[in-house]
């Protein structure tokens, strides 16, 4: 993932959307716009990056992450979540709807074990 400039860009583009338009749908002046996707300022408003991952069909996440207000990677966690939901799918093949139960009780008492 690139700066959060790039990455406004790149959504912009691929949206096929001038700054006009952006500037129009949000009411986000195009020289602001042009100053975010430039990297000019870097870090906006929590707001601004709200309505822009609305304009985009973005996680707002992604925005926040490419500003530097997140640390946490919210792509890298999405993926590592993804992998463990496919091994539990992978590895429940076969079981009975109360072996599935007795697995998501495991769960639950690993999880307030940890509180």
């Amino acid at each position: 993932m690139g700066s959060l400039g790039e990455t406004l860009k790149s959504l912009r583009t691929l949206k096929n959307f001038t700054l006009k338009d952006v500037e129009q749908k949000l009411g986000i002046s195009n020289a602001y716009l042009s100053q975010l996707e430039n990297d000019k300022v870097k870090q906006p408003s929590a707001n601004t990056l709200y309505k822009l991952s609305k304009l985009y069909n973005l996680d707002l996440d992604v925005l926040l992450y490419s500003a530097g207000i997140i640390e946490e990677n919210p792509i890298k966690k999405r993926d590592e979540t993804t992998k463990f939901l496919h091994a539990i799918q992978y590895s429940s093949d076969g079981l009975t709807e109360e072996q599935k139960k007795s697995v998501l009780e495991y769960l639950e008492f690993i999880k307030s074990r940890n509180k």
